[in-house]
């Protein structure tokens, strides 16, 4: 499912117009990004928790050389799906 085909099945499903939707959607996307870059979490109950988690520095490996290169320390967004997501998958 792409933006597009959410965009239109939570329209149809809530009975409100597709822009309205796309501006939540939007709105929603651009929270979840300034709150993770200020190293913050965000936690949806039966979806899931988005966070922002240290990755060190580590050598790694370019495909197509072989040559082992450094990977610098960053910074990375993490989710975990919660257990009604899990199960929903699963079932």
């Amino acid at each position: 499912m792409n933006k597009n085909e959410l965009v239109s099945a939570i329209a149809e499903d809530c009975g409100v117009a597709k822009k309205d939707v796309e501006k939540v959607i939007k709105s929603m996307t651009a929270a979840i990004h300034k709150e993770l870059g200020q190293g913050g979490k965000i936690q949806i109950p039966d979806l899931g928790a988005f966070k922002c988690t240290d990755r060190k520095e580590r050598t790694v490996r370019n495909p197509k050389t072989g040559e082992s290169m450094i990977s610098p320390a960053c910074k990375v967004a993490k989710f975990t799906p919660a257990k009604a997501l899990k199960e929903s998958v699963n079932h």
